[in-house]
C-alpha cells in the first residue's frame, strides 16, 4: 500500500505506530512513546517540526475538536447494522475526544465513496463490529447524523474476521478493498481507509533531516 497523503498531509489513526524513536526523533503532542516506537494518540495529521538537533514528532486533530458532533467533524465510529442501502453506526469519537455519551450516525450507499456510487455493495464495505473513521455531513435528520466515507483516508480502520479461530485480532489490510486475519489468512471486503504507513512517516522525518 502506498503513501496516505491528503494534498501534502500524513493521516493516522489512534495506536498507529509511525516511526522509530531515538535520540534525534522524539516523542511530541498527540504521540507517545512506547519500547523505542513513536505512535499516535489520535486520528490526524502527522507534523514533522525541527527543534535544535531533533525532529519533533506530532499528531493534531482532523476537523473542529467538539463535544458534539458538527458538519466537516472526523469522528470514530462503530457499525452496528447493515443493510443493502445503509449502515447504523454508533458515533463513540471526535477527534481525540472520547464521549460520554453515544450519538446515532447513517452512512448511505451513496456516500461510502467518491466514485461509482451505484456499484457500492455495503456487504463488501462494512460489517457489524467494525470501527471506522467518517466525516459529519450537514444535518438532515433530527437525532441522527449523515456520515460519509467518500475521500481514501476515511473508512475501516479497524475489523475482525467473522471466522478467525480462538483468538480474535484485527484484520490487516491488504488493498484498499480487503482485509486479512493474520490468523487463518482468511480474506474480507472491506472499505479500507486509506492510513499513512510507518515508512511513509520515515521517509518524512528524513526527508526534514536533509531540509
Amino acid at each position: 500500500m502506498g503513501e496516505t497523503k491528503k494534498g501534502s498531509e500524513l493521516i493516522c489513526v489512534p495506536g498507529q505506530r509511525l516511526c522509530l524513536s531515538d535520540e534525534n526523533t522524539v516523542s511530541g503532542e498527540g504521540t507517545y512513546e512506547r519500547l523505542g516506537y513513536i505512535y499516535s494518540l489520535l486520528a490526524g495529521v502527522v507534523n514533522i517540526s525541527q527543534k535544535d538537533k531533533s525532529k519533533i514528532i506530532e499528531v493534531k486533530t482532523l476537523g473542529n475538536q467538539t463535544i458534539v458532533p458538527v458538519a466537516g467533524d472526523v469522528v470514530t465510529a462503530r457499525v452496528n447494522v447493515i443493510n443493502q442501502r445503509f449502515a447504523k453506526c454508533s458515533i463513540i469519537c471526535i477527534g481525540d475526544v472520547t464521549l460520554k455519551r453515544v450519538y446515532r450516525g447513517l452512512l448511505r450507499k451513496e456516500d461510502v465513496r467518491a466514485e461509482r456510487k451505484d456499484e457500492v455493495d455495503m456487504y463488501k464495505s462494512f460489517r457489524p463490529g467494525d470501527i471506522i473513521l467518517a466525516r459529519i455531513l450537514p444535518q438532515n435528520e433530527l437525532h441522527c447524523y449523515q456520515l460519509s466515507t467518500a475521500e481514501n483516508e476515511l473508512g475501516v480502520v479497524v475489523a475482525h474476521a467473522a471466522e478467525s479461530g480462538p483468538q480474535t485480532v484485527p484484520m490487516v489490510p491488504v488493498s484498499w478493498s480487503e482485509m486479512q486475519c493474520p490468523n487463518t489468512l482468511v480474506k474480507e471486503f472491506r472499505k479500507v481507509a486509506k492510513i499513512v504507513p510507518e515508512s511513509a512517516v520515515q521517509e518524512a522525518t528524513n526527508n526534514k533531516m536533509t531540509d
